[in-house]
């Protein structure tokens, strides 16, 4: 079983990768938006019944796709570098597929702020993200996230491997879902 953690902050396009990487792999995309979705329309993401229900469909996925038989699943995440709740959490999940002998590969996407704002009113996002329809609460919500955490490692901070990080600016998912194919051998 091969668990593919696709990290980035906001609109860096990891649900656009996971979705050709997916295309070109054996592996499952179960971007992160997939159960903020089903959550949304019962409970805000923010409330606590939200964030307790998103995290209880992903585990449960979790641990069902590391007893199957699949080849694997690419998870998307924005992960805070600076709470040390994600940095658990990420331990977390890892474990859930590390017990059942998988692999678990880390890839980090990095973009300049210009490019994530654009493509944060991409259409394909928000076909795929209703939550993100609100443009303005959307962009709103990009910075002010980017301002209070930090969102992508620093240099040598991912101790993890197998792992690989790709500034993703000007190559187009598909190249970067190549890039990832390849260096990893999926």
């Amino acid at each position: 079983m091969k668990f593919i953690i696709l990290f980035g902050p906001q609109a860096v396009g990891k649900m656009t990768v996971g979705q050709e990487l997916a295309k070109i792999t054996d592996l499952k995309l179960f971007h992160n938006h997939m159960t903020i979705e089903l959550v949304t329309p019962f409970f805000s993401y923010g409330s606590p019944a939200g964030k307790r229900l998103v995290r209880l469909f992903r585990q449960e996925i979790f641990e069902e796709m590391a007893k199957s038989d699949q080849e694997g699943l690419i998870f998307t995440f924005v992960w805070a570098f600076d709470l040390q709740s994600d940095w658990d959490y990420i331990e977390e999940i890892s474990r859930i597929f590390e017990s059942r002998s998988g692999t678990v590969y880390y890839v980090e996407l990095e973009a300049d702020i210009a490019e994530r704002l654009e493509r944060n009113k991409n259409p394909h996002r928000l076909t795929h993200k209703p939550t993100k329809r609100n443009l303005e609460f959307s962009e709103r919500d990009l910075l002010v996230t980017m301002e209070n955490h930090r969102l992508n490692s620093r240099e040598g901070e991912i101790k993890h491997a197998p792992y690989m990080r790709i500034n993703n600016t000007h190559l187009s998912p598909e190249a970067v879902a190549r890039m990832i194919k390849e260096q990893f051998g999926l």
